[in-house]
């Protein structure tokens, strides 16, 4: 059987540009109207038994080329189970992958994806629970709805919203472990964070960017998260909608869910550089962060981001615009692509079972310092 590869299907990219034997040269397709470019997923046909060579040729010019250095690709049989494929190198520009199929229909991606099918399933499942409240809170640019779930009665508002880059898909495992552990019944810490907070939570604010398998933009080419200070109905409707809603309801704690391409850890980012900062605000969030690195060994305070200098931060990003505009005490969770560099796993390495941990993890972090919020938005009030 000849070897062939094919992405037309949901989330899917790749192009193929020429093939020699079992050795196939491809390149990954930029998002639409905009240059970056890094999510790959498709489907590789023929292969079963054979030793397959693929040349992502054009990795080099990536969003991240940080990123391939000590990364290894995913690859499924089923599309439930992925597993890291070690022999993934990067040189001169160019990422190799290295294998010999199982079976003769195989799925290769940058990360394990989430299908908006799966999204489908996951909304719908949850808003048919009791106590859940769903709406649409408009339409993308490519028609998709922007679905929204409210659960919970208490005082203290959070927001959890994931997957502002689509390619970012651990960002949605780890909202379907943190609606798992939230419509738990039997799950003690659920039952106690449902009576204290009212939960907003936007599982998946790109469904365009998802479905056409970008990286980082929606329909039209646009990052979300460069785009909470002034959204438009034109390029950023997602960000506009939620916003919105956002203003109505106000924001005391926010959670904004993404993958980092090349930090071999997950991290959080805050709101260091925002004008009003206050003293109380920034300490909640490092107590947060403290307190989460003590409840997970798959999270760590060392490597991340730099902190933005006193009145720097930029406000088109979400965490810095809801901290600013609410005073809320908020961040960004990062997951890697790598695997956790401290606790590596050599057939997974980070999986969606790890997403889902550490959704476990905050959820219970929040849990543990409730109250210091709920006095905190006293004070604010």
């Amino acid at each position: 059987m000849t070897l062939s590869v094919s992405s037309a299907f949901d989330s899917g990219n790749i192009r193929l540009l020429s093939q020699q034997g079992d050795m196939l040269e491809l390149e990954i397709v930029t998002d639409k109207d905009s240059n970056f470019y890094q999510w790959f997923h498709f489907r590789l046909i023929g292969g079963a038994g054979r030793e397959v060579e693929l040349r992502i040729t054009n990795a080099g010019g990536s969003a991240y080329p940080d990123g391939w250095p000590g990364y290894q690709a995913k690859v499924s049989i089923d599309r439930e189970e992925w597993t890291s494929i070690p022999a993934t190198s990067y040189e001169d520009g160019v990422l190799t992958i290295r294998l010999v199929p199982e079976t003769d229909s195989v799925f290769l991606a940058y990360f394990a994806p989430y299908s908006m099918e799966r999204h489908l399933d996951l909304v719908s499942t949850v808003a048919a629970l009791p106590g859940v409240e769903y709406r649409s809170l408009g339409k993308t640019l490519d028609g998709q709805d922007m679905d929204y779930l409210v659960m919970g009665e208490g005082e203290l508002t959070v927001w959890l919203y994931a997957r502002q880059h689509p390619g970012e898909t651990q960002a949605e495992w780890w909202m379907e472990g943190a609606l798992e552990k939230l419509t738990d019944p039997d799950d003690p810490v659920s039952r106690a964070l449902l009576q204290k907070c009212t939960f907003h939570i936007v599982p998946n604010m790109n469904p365009d960017g998802s479905k056409r398998g970008h990286l980082r933009t929606n329909a039209v080419g646009i990052n979300l998260n460069r785009e909470w200070d002034n959204p438009t109905e034109e390029k950023s409707p997602e960000v506009l909608v939620v916003r919105n809603r956002m203003d109505e309801t106000g924001v005391d704690f926010a959670m904004d869910v993404h993958g980092d391409e090349a930090i071999p850890a997950a991290f959080l980012a805050g709101f260091e550089g925002v004008p009003s900062i206050t003293d109380k605000q920034h300490e909640l969030f490092k107590h947060f962060s403290a307190k989460l690195n003590a409840a997970t060994p798959d999270f760590q305070e060392t490597l991340g981001y730099e902190v933005s200098a006193p009145g720097k931060a930029n406000l088109s990003m979400s965490t810095t615009q809801l901290a600013e505009r609410f005073g809320a005490v908020s961040m960004t969770l990062e997951m890697p692509y790598k695997d956790n560099r401290d606790l590596p796993d050599p057939v997974y390495g980070w999986s969606t079972e790890r997403c889902k941990y550490l959704a476990d993890a905050c959820l219970t972090t929040l849990a543990s310092m409730v109250d210091d919020l709920i006095a905190y938005k006293k004070e604010r009030d």
